[in-house]
């Protein structure tokens, strides 16, 4: 069992009832620096609002290890004791399961500081949740010069004990896109008087799904989802506007800007048929991940040594991680852990397995030393 399993599933517990949104995990970080300064652990002064940089080891080289903090905006429905108290907000995505887990490798690493190769940061990060929080760190230049910069997350449709990782392309790039449809409004009984926004949007919906299966190639892949649909009021008005929102998903830039692409050309098509106005607002949120061949066989080792049944995925996830922001700096490595729960993630019923943290650590810790060595 994992070095001090009893404590992870503490601190576990404690984040899991003090979820806090992205941006807004400024108890969270303060509970965090508490901790690590009960460890005797240092904590770099980075100008981040929330989240932080700390420290263990000494010497020239220096690698990294992430953990995301934020939660969601997730009104829980769990029935467990330890079930979130603020309204509305929960880890959902069991951001709640890293902090302990990286919490848990720190402490095991400051035990053994004097006998480590090299310095390790560990990074607990802000705002994953939209996208931009790795970039965040990336831009104070903490990490620069680092040898390699890992980070996992847990994955309920594994069973507790299963690691999962590729090497190269292991998470989709995260595009996300809203349109407006600036149509106009009339009494419901007069829909000669109006430009049906609910007419417009079914015809844009329809057309966005011929993209994956009429426009990109059978041996390439994408998804294309709509999330959110806003229009009118009541029942007996056609409303003069409608919004839609969602996201696509891609796992290379050819057919990320293909996808783009046609989406404009359908909406500047659709808006000359029914003689309207339709504005899309198309953001690139998160690149995918990559992982690096040389860290692979090292982290596959490592998982291995822990004790974990260790296999690699046939095909990337369709997943969002904005851990793809450190590649930009270092070479990264991202694997999946099994967390056993018979709700996904961001289900409001999500309730991971803490059986987790038996290995987790031992991963950590063997996949640092071996890094260190090799660097």
């Amino acid at each position: 069992m994992s070095y001090r399993f009893d404590q992870m599933v503490s601190w576990r517990r404690h984040f899991h009832m003090y979820p806090e949104r992205s941006n807004e995990e400024f108890q969270t970080t303060k509970r965090l620096k508490a901790i690590l300064r009960d460890m005797d652990v240092s904590i770099l002064d980075v100008p981040l609002q929330t989240g932080l940089i700390a420290e263990v080891g000494q010497g020239d080289s220096m690698i990294a290890i992430r953990s995301d903090i934020d939660a969601l905006p997730i009104h829980e429905q769990a029935t467990v004791a330890f079930k979130s108290r603020t309204e509305g907000v929960m880890h959902a995505c069991g951001h709640d399961i890293h902090m302990a887990s990286v919490l848990g490798t720190v402490e095991r690493l400051k035990t053994m500081e004097s006998k480590l190769n090299g310095r390790v940061r560990i990074i607990f990060q802000a705002s994953e949740e939209l996208g931009f929080g790795a970039n965040r760190v990336v831009e104070t230049g903490v990490l620069n010069g680092a040898k390699a910069i890992l980070g996992f997350h847990n994955d309920p449709t594994l069973k507790v004990g299963q690691w999962r990782s590729k090497i190269g392309i292991m998470t989709s790039n995260v595009d996300r896109f809203k349109i407006i449809v600036h149509a106009k409004g009339a009494h419901a009984a007069m829909p000669q008087d109006a430009k049906d926004p609910s007419i417009i949007v079914a015809q844009l919906i329809q057309s966005f799904q011929s993209i994956v299966s009429r426009n990109i190639a059978p041996y390439e892949e994408a998804v294309v989802t709509i999330g959110q649909i806003h229009s009118g009021q009541t029942w007996n008005v056609i409303p003069d506007h409608a919004i839609v929102e969602g996201t696509v998903r891609t796992f290379d830039h050819d057919t990320q800007l293909k996808v783009e692409t046609r989406m404009k050309q359908i909406c500047k098509g659709v808006a000359t048929q029914f003689d309207t106005k339709i504005d899309l607002e198309y953001l690139k949120i998160t690149k995918a991940v990559n992982n690096e061949e040389a860290l692979h066989k090292l982290a596959v080792q490592a998982a291995k040594e822990a004790g974990y049944d260790v296999a690699e995925l046939v095909r990337p996830l369709t997943i969002g991680e904005d851990f793809s922001g450190y590649q930009a700096i270092a070479p990264s490595y991202f694997a999946m852990i099994g967390s056993e729960s018979d709700y996904p993630l961001h289900h409001p019923l999500y309730q991971p397995d803490e059986r987790i943290f038996e290995n987790v650590t031992d991963y950590f810790v063997n996949a640092i030393q071996l890094i260190l060595k090799s660097s």
